[in-house]
């Protein structure tokens, strides 16, 4: 059996290999080639390409890279060709991968989506597209998984590939230290002066964007609790230089703060803090997993505000809210200029959101929750629901599962196009391991 993967950023790099290394657990003579990078590489994937060292975000980065997505297309097909796959499984990276997905649709080939796109949030007409090119969808969260089956697509829900890697880290911290108590953010393990978290992005753009109004809501906060302690978590040394540039441009304005950056520590630093402030990405997943009361930014312009609210059909933009609100996705109101004055956050949501001019009301949440205990228990209790429904391993077991049944028999393999999957043991995990903070 040959299957055929493509993965296109180092996050996606990293849930491939580890779904390499669980369809090669059921099925050690499978022969997996594809498109991706070295976590794929080291799992014995034969690589076309690396694909992870065209991870563009910016329109004109992706126009002048243009020519050599086209080449990567045509090497796959020409792999296509010469070794017919029996499965081509896709994960995350939708723009190039339509192109890929329509190659293979054209050669009879199987495709599987795994870390489909987020199409239920943004252009829904994309569904269209989604149906004539992909025979099935991994599903990462139990609302996507419903979504995609009302729209006729067939989905597995196989639950997030982060909490793989999550349990995977904790299983080795317990081999190593002893257990450890499952819930990370119970606060009798944290310093009596409290640490407050600020996670400014793993981007450069989103530092640039978002650090100035987290450090001015830091600087409130201190105000009124004096006691608090202020940590940056920064994804590497490149990314705590841009961080240090930042605080050093504002100067005198952080006078008194009790501020430090920290390099590489997100996760132990979640173990300490008591809330935090946090760039909207996958990296809520992880604070949920903390039990961290946080909220949640990500500055636009005024223009993209009004934008989005036209084309956005999620309620919220942080995946914990999505979690938790009984009817995640829907229309949203439609706004014709961008807000002139302070919005509170929706009372529905567990982690407060903030796009636009709201800094005070950001302060605000810290400060109630380092002062007021009742009602940071009650913020935890509620993470520990959606947590016990949704925070367990198992995605890549369960997505290998699939991909054998689809590669041995088709849509036909798993009984009726669609199921919800079993719990089952995590695939354990890989040394190369993308950031918490990537979107």
């Amino acid at each position: 059996m040959r299957v055929f993967l493509s993965a296109g950023e180092p996050s996606g790099d990293h849930h491939a290999a580890v779904l390499v290394r669980a369809i090669k657990a059921r099925q050690p003579d499978v022969e997996c080639v594809g498109l991706g990078g070295p976590c794929m590489a080291a799992e014995g994937c034969l690589l076309i390409a690396d694909l992870t060292q065209l991870a563009v975000m910016w329109f004109l980065r992706v126009i002048l890279n243009l020519h050599r997505f086209v080449d990567l297309a045509r090497r796959a097909e020409r792999s296509f060709l010469d070794d017919r796959p029996d499965v081509c499984v896709l994960v995350d990276f939708p723009g190039f991968h339509w192109w890929l997905a329509w190659r293979a649709k054209r050669h009879g080939i199987p495709v599987v989506f795994y870390c489909p796109p987020q199409i239920w949030a943004w252009g829904s007409w994309r569904i269209h597209k989604m149906r004539r090119l992909v025979d099935h969808v991994l599903s990462a969260l139990p609302f996507e998984h419903d979504w995609f089956v009302a729209q006729g697509m067939s989905s597995t829900l196989v639950g997030h590939p982060f909490f793989d890697e999550l349990h995977a880290a904790q299983s080795a911290a317990n081999d190593s230290h002893g257990p450890t108590s499952a819930s990370q953010g119970h606060p009798t393990d944290r310093p009596q002066r409290p640490v407050v978290l600020l996670l400014p992005g793993s981007r450069g753009q989103e530092i640039e964007a978002n650090l100035g109004a987290i450090l001015r809501a830091a600087v409130e906060t201190a105000q009124r609790v004096p006691d608090a302690r202020f940590v940056v978590g920064a994804l590497n040394d490149k990314y705590a230089e841009r961080v240090q540039q930042t605080i050093h441009a504002l100067g005198s304005t952080l006078t008194g703060l009790d501020l430090r950056v920290e390099t590489g520590r997100t996760r132990s630093l979640m173990r300490e803090a008591a809330c935090a402030i946090a760039v909207s990405g996958s990296v809520s997943l992880e604070l949920l997993a903390a039990r961290v009361p946080t909220v949640i930014v990500y500055r636009i312009s005024g223009f993209a505000h009004v934008v989005q609210s036209w084309f956005r059909h999620a309620r919220h933009i942080t995946l914990v809210n999505l979690l938790a609100v009984r009817e995640p996705i829907g229309p949203t109101r439609r706004e014709w200029r961008a807000p002139r004055e302070v919005v509170p956050a929706d009372p529905e949501e567990i982690f407060p959101e903030y796009l636009a001019v709201q800094d005070p009301h950001m302060a605000g949440h810290v400060v109630e929750w380092l002062t007021q205990s009742a009602t940071r228990e009650a913020v935890i209790t509620r993470l520990n629901a959606v947590a016990d429904r949704v925070a367990h391993g198992g995605s890549a077991a369960r997505a290998a599962d699939a991909v054998l049944a689809v590669a041995s028999h088709g849509r036909a393999g798993l009984q009726g196009g669609w199921h919800s999957g079993a719990s089952g043991p995590a695939a354990g995990s890989t040394p190369c391991r993308p950031s918490a903070h990537a979107a």
